[in-house]
């Protein structure tokens, strides 16, 4: 009798592991399948774009929409790279982003080193103050900073564009602070005994375990560096030193687009970014999975 239970209750028991599994590749089918569409709903106007730099004018707005062009036209990129400046904007959009991305990495770990390490009065509050610029837009600064620049006679030049990082950015701080304070005081009390200053534990330990953080600024500034558009438009005036976003609309004319060439330069501008995502996505997913963990 008591086998005959046993076996019944590893019946029963192999029954409810098959239901389990059972749900648990219905529920991974499911995410994986809404997950490829989504992914494929995004990858579309990017396949969409590099497929139109391959095309004639003529075939890009043909009905039905042709993804693999009938014929190559690689003169695109060619035509493209010769109708405007375009090594002289890539160049500039080159310039404008290390220099600005050097100026958000050095001031970002600086400012969040001192919320988050350095013990001071009317720390927490002066915290607060920061997080709250995040509320208002560049749109509302605009003019005001245009002016302040215009009188400090920075206009048609990078200044306005790069110095400003060099004072920091609330987003970015607020990123970095929370992820250094995940950092264990033991360690800065270590580094305190042994002699080490703030500026030591600050660059000895603090920088070097703050790495994924301080890429993940990094490449968030890289790639609204690279696509920024409004920055250049409005302190830029001279054609030589436009950004290669500006550049881009060179190619709308008063009879109409170049939108072979238009696309094609377009790829040309889009696909560094992707490619750089790719190479960084690693250190880019484990410095935002990291930050935050500690209040």
């Amino acid at each position: 009798m008591a086998a005959l239970q046993n076996a019944a209750a590893r019946r029963d028991m192999t029954r409810e592991e098959r239901r389990y599994f059972l749900r648990r590749r219905l529920n991974s089918l499911l995410t994986h399948t809404v997950l490829i569409f989504f992914g494929i709903s995004f990858m579309l106007p990017f396949v969409w774009m590099v497929s139109s730099s391959l095309k004639p004018n003529i075939d890009i707005f043909e009905l039905p929409v042709r993804l693999l062009p009938k014929t190559l036209r690689l003169e695109n990129y060619i035509d493209a790279t010769n109708a405007i400046p375009f090594w002289q904007y890539l160049w500039n959009s080159t310039y404008y982003t290390i220099f600005a991305t050097i100026g958000s990495v050095l001031s970002n770990t600086f400012i969040a080193y001192g919320f988050a390490r350095v013990r001071w009065r009317g720390r927490n509050v002066l915290f607060i103050i920061v997080i709250a610029t995040m509320m208002l837009p560049f749109q509302v600064r605009m003019i005001p900073l245009y002016i302040l620049f215009a009188r400090m006679g920075w206009l048609n030049s990078f200044l306005p564009l790069i110095v400003p990082n060099f004072f920091g950015n609330a987003f970015y701080i607020f990123l970095m602070r929370q992820f250094m304070m995940t950092l264990p005081r033991e360690l800065d009390d270590a580094a305190r005994i042994d002699g080490a200053s703030e500026w030591g534990i600050f660059w000895r330990i603090a920088v070097p375990l703050s790495k994924p953080a301080i890429l993940t600024v990094a490449i968030f500034e890289i790639i609204h560096t690279w696509h920024d558009f409004v920055g250049p438009l409005v302190y830029l005036r001279h054609p030589t030193k436009y950004t290669l976003s500006i550049g881009l609309r060179l190619y709308f004319t008063q009879y109409g687009a170049e939108w072979g060439l238009l696309m094609a330069a377009a790829a040309m501008f889009t696909i560094p970014m992707v490619i750089f995502f790719f190479v960084a996505q690693r250190s880019f997913i484990e410095g935002i999975t990291l930050t935050g963990l500690k209040g």
